[in-house]
């Protein structure tokens, strides 16, 4: 079975194909397009707001901060573009139970990141639950590359989703494994920059 878009195109066709999919679009599929893609340009804003607005004011971050507002953008350029397909053609395909292990992931990927914000309160308490979380978000994520990858051979997919899933997979690593190491270091950057917003 040939897949949803052909390899006979090259990919930059069989991209404005996949993002053209949005006519396609009921009301409701723009409210969870903007909703979901919204959540994450909201975590991108808060996370570089903050890190930008301590450095200007002179807080020195570690390198390594940098890759949590890295990692966020390219997860949400992303998902920009994987949901476009979750939402119209292979909607159909996901309710075999890919959609639910969306659900977890996201459950769980939301979870870790509040987690690890309260963690610099409470670090002796909310450590195991935010590494908890973000290990189970991990393990969401292989197990819905392995469900992509089962409709892709099926020819129930195409080289976009699969590569947007890819990088959703890249950005996702990045900004958690990038936070997780500064919330280990003690949060360097952060009491400075609280201050500076005067709390």
């Amino acid at each position: 079975m040939e897949s949803r878009l052909t390899k006979s195109r090259s990919f930059p066709e069989d991209v404005r194909t996949y993002v053209g999919r949005m006519a396609q679009f009921t009301r409701i599929d723009w409210q969870v397009y903007f909703l979901w893609s919204g959540l994450m340009f909201g975590l991108l804003c808060a996370v570089t707001g903050f890190i930008v607005f301590g450095w200007w004011n002179g807080v020195v971050f570690p390198g390594y901060v940098w890759n949590v507002p890295l990692g966020t953008f390219i997860f949400l350029v992303a998902i920009s573009v994987d949901t476009i397909g979750h939402r119209t053609v292979y909607s159909e395909a996901l309710r075999s139970g890919e959609d639910l292990v969306h659900h977890i992931t996201i459950a769980a990927g939301i979870s870790s990141v509040l987690l690890l914000c309260l963690a610099y309160h409470w670090p002796s308490f909310f450590m195991i639950p935010a590494y908890s979380m973000t290990l189970l978000s991990v393990f969401y994520s292989v197990i819905d590359e392995a469900m992509h990858w089962g409709r892709y051979m099926k020819g129930n997919s195409d080289r976009v989703e699969m590569w947007s899933h890819f990088f959703i997979f890249v950005g996702h690593s990045i900004q958690m494994f990038a936070w997780v190491y500064w919330f280990n270091q003690g949060y360097p950057g952060v009491k400075e920059t609280l201050a500076l917003m005067g709390y």
